[in-house]
């Protein structure tokens, strides 16, 4: 991604209140328990002519041999090494700590243009206080309260004059399809990301539960460029005990809102449980793609020629009746086909995207009418007239009738059928409705 700025400092310096002001929306989980935030969160922002991305990191943490904030230190220096400006922030309140200094001596040791935020400044005694920061060593020290929002704009007029101009790719990168993966915790979301992009852009743990924010990351490779959201694990609400997992839950929810393709991944040595039903019912009610990947395939024991395929109808029983949905068998661990339900994910979002002349919808569709009309209701006999396509980023079709009420589901569902055989909505929920013409 081309203007990225990065925000980065120890945990609890308020690094995440700042990102939700600069793109303006609640995206990154704020909690006054430190390591709340573990991955890179991706984020928006526009500031005069200038667009740029902001991410959020987790708290550097040096030399610690803790598990998470080992992978949070890995984490922090993708973001430099990405970063087009970097964001160092520290907190008037505690002063100058040495894991400050560690960091600044980092960032110092850098090419890249950092800009220290010195957070909580809210007053004028503690902005005699944060005179001391001039004494890490960087020319540009801005002090501000990110709560507040009191010298954001100045904050802003500073990072501007160090990007480019925009350019045509970061225009294009907000037209971009967005795939999320989701899932129940521990199937193989983060390890699948990680797999296609070849690098480690999310931390991986045998923990549930590690990721805990959306993280959007650019892939483009072979041919296909989109956005690639991995999600927090969404348990049943009865396991979800802590806060901040309930935060989790609720932002891959509204993820799966804001994607046009979900990837949902399964473990094939559990198989389907009700969470997942669940989790397929609320794709398919918000009209997005889907893909269903069987992960942890290379587990299975004992396989057969037909063990995949009796495994996928088992699985369409499981999920019906929307059953026009593409299976994929992989293994993340040993890389088999995770490319393959890339390829697919791209066409569900293409089958998702497709317009049909309502001069062919209707030559298509009324013959297929005159071959099974809708059963009369009450003696009243229903005449589909004429039927077009609505103006909705997904399927949705509008049957001009007589008696638009009193069309039964059966035949709802003969239509929905006769879309799907005469054109490819694999993977693709389709709405139907009558209106009285």
């Amino acid at each position: 991604m081309s203007n990225i700025v990065a925000i980065v400092g120890r945990p609890n310096v308020g690094k995440s209140t700042l990102f939700n002001r600069l793109i303006g929306e609640r995206k990154s989980i704020i909690d006054d328990v430190s390591g709340v935030t573990r991955d890179r969160i991706y984020g928006f922002s526009e500031w005069g002519t200038k667009s740029f991305t902001v991410v959020d990191t987790g708290g550097f943490v040096h030399g610690s041999e803790d598990v998470f904030e080992a992978a949070i230190r890995s984490q922090v220096q993708i973001a430099i090494d990405e970063a087009t400006v970097i964001l160092f922030m520290t907190d008037v309140t505690t002063g100058i700590t040495d894991l400050d200094a560690e960091i600044a001596d980092k960032l110092r040791r850098g090419k890249k243009p950092v800009i220290c935020i010195v957070n909580k400044v809210d007053n004028s005694q503690r902005d005699m206080l944060a005179n001391e920061f001039w004494a890490l060593g960087f020319e540009n020290t801005l002090f501000l309260s990110s709560i507040t929002g009191s010298g954001t704009g100045e904050l802003m007029d500073l990072i501007n004059e160090f990007l480019p101009e925009d350019s045509d790719d970061i225009n294009e990168a907000r037209d971009l399809p967005r795939i999320a993966v989701v899932g129940q915790p521990n199937v193989g979301k983060s390890s699948f990301t990680n797999a296609l992009l070849g690098e480690d852009r999310n931390i991986v743990t045998d923990i549930p539960g590690t990721t805990r924010d959306a993280i959007y990351t650019q892939y483009d490779k072979f041919g296909h460029k989109f956005y690639l959201i991995d999600t927090a694990g969404i348990r049943k609400k009865n396991k979800v005990h802590e806060d901040l997992e309930f935060y989790s839950v609720i932002r891959a929810v509204r993820t799966i809102e804001e994607a046009d393709v979900c990837i949902l991944m399964l473990d094939a040595t559990v198989g389907v449980e009700s969470q997942d039903l669940s989790l397929l019912s609320l794709i398919t009610r918000k009209n997005k793609g889907l893909v269903i990947l069987i992960n942890k395939w290379d587990l299975i024991e004992n396989k057969e020629t037909n063990t995949a395929y009796d495994f996928e109808n088992e699985l369409k029983e499981r999920i019906a009746p929307f059953t026009d949905v593409p299976i994929v068998t992989v293994s993340v661990l040993e890389k088999q086909r995770i490319f393959k339900a890339v390829e697919i994910a791209m066409e569900v979002y293409e089958n998702r995207s497709r317009k049909i002349k309502t001069s062919e919808l209707n030559d298509s569709m009324l013959a297929a009418i005159d071959r099974y009309q809708p059963p009369s209701h009450r003696g009243k006999f229903i005449k589909i007239k004429f039927v077009t396509q609505l103006p909705l980023p997904y399927p949705a079709f509008a049957f001009f009738c007589n008696h638009p009420k009193h069309v039964k589901d059966n035949y709802k569902n003969y239509l929905e059928n006769q879309l799907r055989l005469k054109y490819n909505f694999s993977g693709v929920p389709i709405s139907i409705f009558f209106r009285e013409k």
